[in-house]
């Protein structure tokens, strides 16, 4: 009995066949292509897809306080659970990377430049990456600090807005932040914006231009990480959950700022995307659900 493809069996049924094309699909693939991590992902264990239980990179982290109490956000999580990390360093010996720091402000520690500097001797080799939310960094601490690479986080692009998801009016401050460090060439700078669909969606592509206009060489867009804690706080704020866990919202969003700036996603996000076909990608959701944040490196006495 002859086999027909389903071409030769459609035309003999009297029908032409059609290839079916997704064009916003191929659109997805072909950006997912051509875009790169940040600079901050350079050397994570996440960027390896053979490592079964890859971790950030070490970090040194100072206080679990902060001026902002953000909607979203895993480090208050961490604080109202009792997980957060006791100040000092996580990490290991002979770092590429170290954050300053994954909880809490950096800047409202005393001991921020002291702690710069005591990393910059201890691991000279190593890039200094700070993770602020830019609200306290005026010039003159600026002029003290030593840095490779600066995270600004930003997620609105008003001040009311931006007063709604950090319960604080520090918009023109972080602003101002973002120019002092967008001004100085001698390091990597990057706006940090989390995608928070049905809050900040219109805001996106206007903070891509804040960013842009300040200076700064990246925006660092992340997908939402929905804790327990926070759910109540963010349906109120109207975030779209359905649409927080789409991938093809995500990367459309990323488009959109990509018209005004550098626009990268995250290296062990980044990776896996690069792996799907068009048609997953199109209609791929990603878990954003999750308890409590965990440090998964040792602490260190240094």
């Amino acid at each position: 009995m002859k086999k027909y493809s389903w071409e030769e069996f459609a035309k003999l049924m009297g029908v032409e066949p059609q290839i079916l094309e997704n064009k916003e699909a191929r659109m997805l693939k072909k950006f997912v292509e051509e875009i790169t991590w940040p600079t901050h992902c350079n050397y994570c264990q996440g960027l390896d897809l053979t490592n079964p239980n890859p971790v950030h990179h070490p970090s040194y982290e100072l206080t679990p306080a902060c001026n902002h109490d953000c909607i979203f956000c895993y480090s208050n999580v961490a604080v109202k659970l009792g997980k957060a990390p006791k100040p000092g360093y996580y990490g290991w010996d002979n770092p590429k990377a170290i954050t300053i720091s994954q909880y809490g402000e950096p800047l409202l520690s005393p001991r921020i430049v002291e702690v710069n500097r005591m990393l910059r001797e201890r691991f000279p080799e190593a890039r200094l990456d700070l993770q602020t939310n830019g609200s306290l960094l005026t010039r003159e601490l600026w002029e003290k600090l030593d840095f490779d690479v600066v995270m600004i986080s930003l997620d609105a692009a008003t001040r009311e807005k931006h007063r709604m998801i950090t319960n604080a009016d520090t918009f023109e401050n972080v602003v101002n932040a973002l120019k002092i460090v967008g001004e100085d060439k001698s390091v990597v700078s990057a706006v940090r914006t989390i995608f928070m669909p049905g809050i900040n969606d219109e805001d996106i592509p206007k903070i891509a231009q804040i960013a842009a206009e300040a200076g700064i060489d990246e925006m660092f867009l992340q997908p939402l990480t929905i804790h327990e804690l926070n759910v109540e706080r963010l349906k109120k704020a109207g975030l779209d959950f359905e649409r927080a866990e789409s991938i093809r919202e995500f990367l459309k969003a990323a488009m959109e700022a990509k018209k005004y700036i550098d626009v990268r996603i995250s290296g062990c996000l980044l990776v896996q995307l690069k792996q799907m076909d068009p048609i997953t990608l199109f209609s791929v959701k990603r878990v954003a659900r999750e308890v409590a944040p965990l440090v998964k490196r040792s602490k260190l006495d240094l």
